[in-house]
């Protein structure tokens, strides 16, 4: 059975990122006495300052943009709250005729986090576990779980440790929560793709990333990291036309510092991706050389490119009416993209375009993948905020021309108010999100959606250590 596979994934991967942290732990251990940690050495002295630091350029941070601003970017504290959200939809559960039913919903969401920093280590842990009822259907009744970690370590003076993880299980990808204000728009290449949005339906995510960057002179850089991200219906008869997928990858770059502005370097990237669609496994590996520069205007002001040749090999599962093994096909495609990033005091903005080849996301394999994303975010006053966003994604499955087409496009735009009254917020919105997937029969027949929001929070924060 299909199912039974996709845990070995996770285990071949797992003795690669054991790898990596042992590699960690080696160049640790492999100083001499005078290069040994010490408090000395990891206080902020001059020497030690962010201007003999290099920075780790978005395209190979693995990392997505921030979408908080500079007042709002505060670590050392632990923040709760309690939100009641008010929601309507007019496709709660779409069907194949076209007759999408709407649906009122009412969610009860606690979370907790906490951002501890130190001058060696930065490391947030966030948990919102979420309650929703629907009004009509009690059938689509779900109980919720976001949990983020994003851990960074300074193993010595010039190697960093890096652990990201996000989990969550839903039934509605309008539940989930920016827990960290990482989950914003993407800053390079390689990441998950999970741009097909179904109706109602359970569904559990996982992206993991860990990596190691060493300085090794004042403008030399270094760095390998690796990744996975999962995707899985517990229930496939509530999402007919989409599937199980999974990816792995590595990475490893070289970067350097022409000036404290200009960063070139150089980019190796593999991938596996897997998709399993009823009759088998489709298994896609790839390769890509990709160069990259970041102009940094400001210390919270950047500007990346990224780009190079991509080859990829791809083997599907027999398809009616032919039901026969298709030959592995190879094809080589550019991979580009820009990004830009723009956090000032009380606003921020950031934006990326993106072509390469990706994970299906759901679809029957792997895809080339057209992506394109703003979000902004404005602080109008001193308790109300707003914030928008709008995003584009096309998915072209691989080998479209010999299986059957399941290719489309996403759009989705958002936009948002907020209000906080001491410990109190309240917030309001709408979202509209339309899809192309003709041959996915869970989107096909009610492919658009409208959805409006009320909120109500309480929220608390508490510095740590006082």
């Amino acid at each position: 059975p299909r199912h039974d596979r996709r845990p070995v994934t996770m285990k071949r991967i797992q003795p690669f990122l054991l790898t990596i942290i042992l590699l960690s732990g080696r160049t640790l251990w492999s100083q001499t006495a005078s290069d040994t940690p010490s408090a000395e050495i990891y206080s902020e002295t001059p020497s030690d300052s962010m201007g003999d630091r290099m920075e780790v350029p978005p395209p190979v941070s693995g990392q997505s943009y921030s979408t908080s601003t500079m007042s709002e970017d505060r670590s050392n504290y632990i923040r709760g709250a309690m939100t009641f959200t008010g929601a309507y939809t007019d496709n709660a559960s779409g069907n194949s005729a076209g007759r999408p039913r709407s649906d009122a919903s009412y969610s009860f969401a606690p979370s907790i986090s906490l951002d501890e920093k130190t001058s060696r280590m930065h490391a947030i842990f966030s948990y919102s576990p979420g309650f929703t009822l629907y009004q009509r259907d009690s059938g689509l009744n779900e109980a919720d779980h976001n949990a983020t970690i994003d851990f960074q370590y300074r193993l010595s003076p010039h190697v960093t440790f890096t652990a990201r993880d996000t989990l969550q299980k839903s039934s509605s990808v309008f539940n989930r929560p920016d827990l960290t204000g990482l989950q914003g728009v993407s800053s390079g290449a390689t990441g998950a793709n999970f741009s097909i949005i179904a109706p109602i339906a359970d569904r559990l995510t996982n992206v993991g990333n860990v990596g190691v960057n060493y300085q090794f002179s004042m403008n030399g850089m270094v760095g390998a990291s690796g990744s996975f991200s999962n995707l899985h219906y517990p229930n496939p008869s509530q999402v007919p036309g989409l599937f199980d997928s999974n990816s792995t990858a590595f990475s490893a770059f070289h970067s350097l510092r022409l000036s404290k502005m200009h960063y070139i370097g150089v980019t190796y990237e593999y991938q596996r991706l897997l998709a399993y669609p009823l009759r088998g496994t489709s298994e896609t590996q790839t390769n890509a050389l990709l160069f990259f520069y970041t102009l940094y205007l400001r210390e919270k002001f950047s500007i990346s490119f990224f780009g190079g040749p991509q080859h990829a090999d791809t083997t599907q599962p027999p398809q009616p009416p032919l039901n026969i093994q298709f030959a592995a096909q190879k094809s080589w495609t550019p991979a580009a993209g820009v990004s830009l990033s723009w956090q000032g005091r009380v606003s921020n903005i950031a934006l990326s375009f993106s072509h390469e080849i990706s994970g299906g996301g759901g679809l029957s394999g792997a895809v080339k993948m057209d992506s394109a994303s703003v979000n902004f975010r404005q602080q109008l006053s001193k308790t109300l905020t707003g914030a928008a966003g709008i995003a584009y994604t096309k998915n072209d499955v691989l080998q479209g021309a010999l299986a059957p087409s399941t290719s489309g496009h996403t759009f989705s735009a958002n936009a948002s108010l907020q209000r906080q009254f001491r410990q109190l917020n309240v917030g309001l919105g709408y979202t509209r999100l339309q899809q192309s997937y003709s041959g996915v029969t869970v989107i096909s027949g009610a492919p658009d959606t409208n959805r409006e929001f009320v909120s109500v929070s309480y929220q608390f924060s508490r510095p740590l250590g006082r």
